[in-house]
């Protein structure tokens, strides 16, 4: 079983802090990417780099149609182009590498944007609490903590290489643009930048040091509805929008409120709500003495394992048109519907899987619970698992503290996490 020596702990905790101070939000992940390369280099490992396109992506269903809405999404609005943000991986070769399995060690380093204000620290010079356990900067959590422990787990095999008979490879991945549908990861997936073939991956994001088996999915739609505007004064001769709003919107939470309980799974029982629909944003009117003859709506709505999103997408439009129907405004001014942003479909690995296995049985060998779970949010694993690699999530941190202010990541956690990643990739080897 590995225990990290205090020297490796103390390289490995270099190494995070010096990761989680690049700002790598906007699409600007090159100087980390640069400097995560030549770590790798000096660690031993033959390097690789590459770049998605938009075209490609404009192609793959997650993805708007067209590649200028993918080449600067919402989150690098104003960033470099695809072409500036790379993708870096190392990988180890042992023994024979042909003769045994190839196991990738996946992370992404982008980070969602911060609100500063709402920080007590600077975001991008890592803090430590009194008690020198946790360890607070955007990223800590999700995820770059993780890939940081997906180095040094893979290192740790590495220099234990001489005493064990180990056939095959590790592949550790740092990706951009996960937070932007998974950009390098669809990328890698489907146009591998690798001369061989890939049998298994593990992607460390927060997961308590659970083992994350199935992840839901979601597509993001637009509602766009038109009334009639009028003075307020005499608000009778206009036709407000909101009501017919909130027809639309208890309409599907009532939805919602079936697909719970006629749409099941194993790993999802004990989430109050299983697949969420979530209005994000409305915008509606356009003057406080005007009556409101315009209103846009953008939501999630969430997608099972075992679905698609184009029939999850079907129940939400066929519910639609039989309120409108019934709605003789509306059936005069049918609203406008439609997909917008990154689609994210469900994905799930079988647990009977020999890299669920392997992960499962090291982390018995650390004392952890190694029950399966399912998450309700999206990752990358559904591009390698849509690639027919199977795919688990395992990693330090809460999904919790993902996207909040103050992010902390525990740091036991994050070395536990990390001999966990050493002993699963031994075992998956072996």
């Amino acid at each position: 079983m590995t225990e990290f020596t205090d020297a490796q702990g103390d390289q490995l905790r270099e190494f995070t802090e010096r990761l989680l101070s690049f700002d790598t939000t906007g699409g600007r992940e090159a100087p980390a990417q640069e400097w995560f390369a030549d770590r790798l280099a000096e660690f031993g490992f033959e390097t690789y780099q590459w770049f998605a396109d938009a075209e490609k992506l404009a192609d793959h269903p997650s993805f708007p149609d067209d590649p200028a809405d993918i080449e600067h999404t919402e989150a690098s609005a104003d960033g470099p182009s695809l072409a500036e943000r790379p993708n870096v991986a190392g990988v180890l070769e042992f023994g024979r590498p042909e003769a045994g399995p190839t196991l990738v060690l996946n992370g992404h380093v982008d980070v969602v944007p911060v609100a500063r204000d709402s920080w007590d620290t600077d975001p991008f010079e890592p803090a430590w609490d009194e008690t020198g356990e946790n360890l607070v900067a955007r990223g800590a959590a999700d995820m770059k903590s993780g890939l940081a422990a997906c180095v040094f787990a893979a290192k740790h095999i590495a220099e234990r290489a001489e005493s064990e008979t180990l056939d095959g490879r590790i592949v550790v991945e740092s990706v951009v643009g996960e937070e932007e549908g998974g950009l390098g990861a669809t990328a890698a997936a489907h146009s591998s930048p690798y001369p061989f073939e890939r049998d298994a991956a593990i992607v460390a994001e927060p997961t308590d040091l659970t083992p994350v088996v199935a992840t839901e999915g979601s597509m993001m739609k637009r509602l766009r509805l038109a009334g009639r505007s009028a003075h307020a004064a005499t608000r009778w001769r206009g036709e407000s929008i909101l009501p017919h709003f909130e027809r639309i919107r208890r309409a599907f939470f009532e939805l919602e409120a079936e697909r719970s309980e006629s749409v099941t799974h194993p790993l999802y029982e004990g989430f109050e709500v299983p697949w969420p629909v979530v209005v994000g944003t409305v915008e509606a009117g356009t003057w406080s003495s005007t009556v409101p003859a315009n209103l846009t709506a953008e939501m999630r709505i969430g997608v099972a394992p075992g679905e698609t999103v184009a029939e999850v997408e079907a129940a939400y439009e066929d519910r639609l048109a039989e309120l409108v129907a019934e709605d003789e405004w509306l059936a005069e001014h049918p609203p406008e519907f439609e997909r917008f942003s990154i689609q994210f479909e469900a994905a799930e690995t079988d647990a009977d899987e020999p890299v669920v296995a392997a992960l499962r049985s090291a982390m018995a060998d650390h004392d952890l619970d190694t029950t399966p779970r399912g998450a309700t949010y999206g990752a990358d694993s559904r591009h390698y698992v849509a690639a027919r690699i199977p795919t688990a999530l395992f990693g330090p941190g809460t999904i919790e503290q993902a996207h909040f202010p103050n992010e902390t990541v525990h740091w036991p956690d994050v070395e536990t996490a990390g001999a966990v990643l050493a002993d699963a990739a031994r075992g998956f080897l072996d």
